[in-house]
């Protein structure tokens, strides 16, 4: 029998205690075979189980200057800092009452298409607009944007491409990109595929945030053009197109005049920019009155989201152009035109609910091409 101590690096190494006697600390302690000696001589690195750090330091020392680019002079400055900093009140646009306003999202299997395409520079822009588009619904302005990389591998390349998408989309939204994530984690991501998540911040007057309860019968949808599929869908895509048809997405396709790549990589329209400045020249809920992102779930689902139970929408069909891409998929997968409508936004990005007496003139304020698709009408009491 041997003291405890002499024994302490065995069991530092995972050996077998052989016995324990009664209530003295002492082990039995059995002969040292020959593998615990090599063990002994191993050293285990990160880099061993999948994260180069050096590697990992290039992709980071390529990011800053993607990310200054979107800064404003709100930002408060504290590189290489735990947090990122902004100033809400520094500049001329000063908040009575200021409400922050919260948004998060991915992009989803649109990701799989821009693996197979080998393309990453447009998904981020995806990303952006996903929440940023949400935060205008209630008429709040995007300030801030971090996001999160998750990869099987550090790539710097591919970072600095993924990011740099997400750099041009806070330009477009015009909210700064101060932070971020990369994450490598070889046992969760196959190689060649990766995930991002983004998350936004804004802020709205409180007295004018949009929340849809002053919307009445008689008022007024305009739909906004979208830009395509936008970001949501593909799991449906990717079945049509590639489970059920074969193509690829370096398919050449005559009735969109472009490949498949092209088509489904169509980065996603950021609405930013024209609902702030339609929200500087018309008062919010009394000119525009609701805003809703057509996403996932279609038009019928999200305008939903936005009503009061005594209104229902009223949508014309045909009363907007759908792009070729809704049809052509339609057609390739046989699709019920039920399921169109409640998984793609069929060619509606955002949707204004406007004051039928303003409604031609905001229409005309509109950047992009848009269409008056509908009304509300009562569900319960009478029109306005």
């Amino acid at each position: 029998m041997i003291a405890q101590e002499d024994c302490l690096p065995n069991l530092l190494f995972g050996n077998d205690v052989i016995e324990w006697s009664g209530t003295v600390s002492i082990f039995r302690c059995p002969p040292r075979p020959e593998r615990w000696a090599k063990q002994l001589t191993m050293q285990a690195t990160y880099k061993d189980s999948g994260v180069d750090l050096e590697v990992y330091a290039e992709s980071m020392a390529r990011l800053p200057k993607l990310a200054t680019r979107t800064f404003s002079p709100q930002v408060l400055r504290l590189d290489r800092g735990f947090a990122g900093l902004f100033q809400l009140n520094s500049d001329a646009k000063k908040y009575a009452d200021p409400v922050l306003v919260s948004c998060t999202d991915g992009v989803g299997t649109k990701l799989k298409i821009a693996c197979a395409a080998n393309r990453h520079t447009t998904v981020g822009i995806d990303l952006v607009a996903m929440s940023v588009n949400d935060a205008i619904c209630c008429g709040a302005r995007p300030l801030i944007f971090l996001d999160y990389v998750a990869m099987p591998k550090d790539d710097p390349d591919l970072l600095e491409q993924i990011v740099s998408g997400i750099s041009d989309g806070c330009v477009q939204a015009g909210c700064a990109l101060i932070g971020g994530e990369t994450a490598i984690m070889s046992d969760l991501y196959r190689p060649g595929e990766y995930d991002l998540a983004g998350f936004c911040v804004g802020v709205a007057e409180k007295k004018r945030i949009i929340d849809g309860k002053a919307i009445l019968p008689g008022d007024v949808l305009i739909g906004v053009a979208s830009s395509g599929l936008h970001s949501n869908g593909y799991s449906l895509v990717r079945k049509i197109v590639f489970e059920m048809n074969g193509l690829s997405a370096d398919t050449f396709v005559p009735e969109l005049g472009q490949t498949v790549g092209d088509e489904l990589l169509e980065p996603t329209r950021i609405y930013v920019k024209m609902v702030l400045d339609l929200l500087e020249k018309y008062e919010a809920n009394e000119r525009i009155i609701g805003i809703a992102h057509i996403t996932g779930g279609g038009l019928e689902e999200n305008l939903g989201r936005i009503l009061p139970q005594t209104v229902k929408a009223v949508i014309q069909p045909g009363s907007w152009k759908v792009p070729p891409v809704f049809g052509w998929l339609q057609k390739l997968g046989n699709v019920d035109p039920d399921e169109m409508k409640k998984v793609f936004n069929c060619g509606i990005g955002l949707v204004l609910v406007v004051h039928p007496e303003f409604a031609d003139e905001i229409q005309q304020q509109i950047e992009f091409e848009s269409w008056k698709i509908g009304e509300i009408r009562a569900s319960g009491i009478g029109d306005r």
